[in-house]
């Protein structure tokens, strides 16, 4: 009777041994496993592709762990990034914590949209669906009744989202983000301005943008570009003339650049150009929506790594702001 309980306690405690070392030794896999689990997915289910894919050593210790725990019936949607050493524990544990894991992508302002795609595209732990879509196919993705060029239409901030989602998603939420600052900025609109569509003042923003990041000469350089909108002056913006010069930009404009037309070049047509240049900021919106009084034509760096401006009146006073800040005359 002696012999057989021992040898039924021994075979216990071999058993508990094992189930102990499958739970709690952890497994070396060649990469980070990225673990999802779905909406209204049980513990089974998990544990039998964990085991599939050779992260765990036994799904069913997983399972009667979970089940320990408590935590069997209550996982969440979500998505976890499982080191390259883990153990079926240290699973559960992350399990219990319930926390999904999230990726931040930061769009900065005056980003191109090309630049966007080319920082989506290279922030790790995201499923990079749009990696192959045309430009279109995104905008259309993201709004079924958008058309034309996406540039301007989505919202330079820093996004988080699930992480090991879908790269759409991003877009999604810049371009709500970017609606919903267009619409703001357009409802609170100052009264006389030359702009007829809330996309003529998301254009005009976008050159703001690029023209200067001083956020104390935002609303003077609005001023600029919206006086000589209103008095039929050409803008002669140069970030325009480099967007419209495309792969061909090197770092320098050329006097035969400002002369070559093309649909972008402010010098040699008049008005906004046909689309925003770049991803305006919400600041830049503001300043569209709402220029300095003052009655200036003309700006020129005062190239002293402030980023600050010299304004004009005059062509005069302008030639003059031109031989101090450029040409360094006194």
């Amino acid at each position: 009777m002696k012999k057989a309980f021992y040898t039924v306690f021994t075979l216990a405690l071999l058993a508990a041994l094992a189930a102990a070392f499958l739970l709690f030794a952890p497994k070396t896999h060649p990469n980070p496993y990225r673990l999802r689990i779905g909406g209204g997915q049980g513990i089974g289910t998990a544990a039998a592709r964990l085991q599939a894919d050779g992260i765990v050593y036994n799904r069913h210790i997983l399972t009667a762990a979970a089940y320990f725990l408590g935590i069997h019936n209550k996982l969440h949607a979500c998505s976890y990034k499982l080191p390259q050493r883990v153990s079926a524990w240290q699973i559960l544990q992350r399990l219990k914590q319930g926390n999904s894991d999230t990726v931040s992508v930061r769009i900065a302002e005056g980003s191109r949209f090309a630049q966007m795609r080319q920082t989506i595209a290279q922030t790790a732990d995201l499923q990079h669906d749009t990696a192959a879509w045309s430009d279109e196919q995104i905008l259309k993705a993201v709004d079924p009744e958008a058309s034309g060029s996406p540039e301007g239409l989505f919202a330079p901030d820093t996004y988080e989202t699930e992480a090991g989602g879908s790269d759409l998603q991003i877009y999604r939420l810049a371009y709500r983000t970017m609606r919903h600052n267009l619409d703001r900025a357009w409802e609170e609109r100052q009264s006389g301005l030359p702009y007829k569509t809330p996309y003529e003042m998301l254009t005009l923003a976008s050159i703001i943008e690029k023209e200067t990041g001083h956020p104390d000469d935002r609303r003077h350089v609005a001023a600029v570009f919206v006086n000589r909108l209103n008095s039929g002056m050409k803008l002669q913006t140069d970030p325009a003339v480099i967007y419209g010069m495309g792969k061909a930009y090197n770092g320098r404009i050329r006097k035969a650049d400002l002369q070559r037309d093309t649909p972008y070049n402010t010098y040699t047509r008049a008005g906004l150009t046909p689309t925003p240049i770049a991803l305006p900021g919400k600041a830049a919106l503001e300043a569209a929506a709402h220029p300095s009084s003052e009655q200036y034509l003309y700006f020129v760096s005062q190239m002293d790594g402030s980023g600050k401006s010299a304004f004009s009146h005059t062509l005069d006073e302008h030639n003059a702001a031109v031989r101090r800040y450029i040409l360094k005359q006194k």
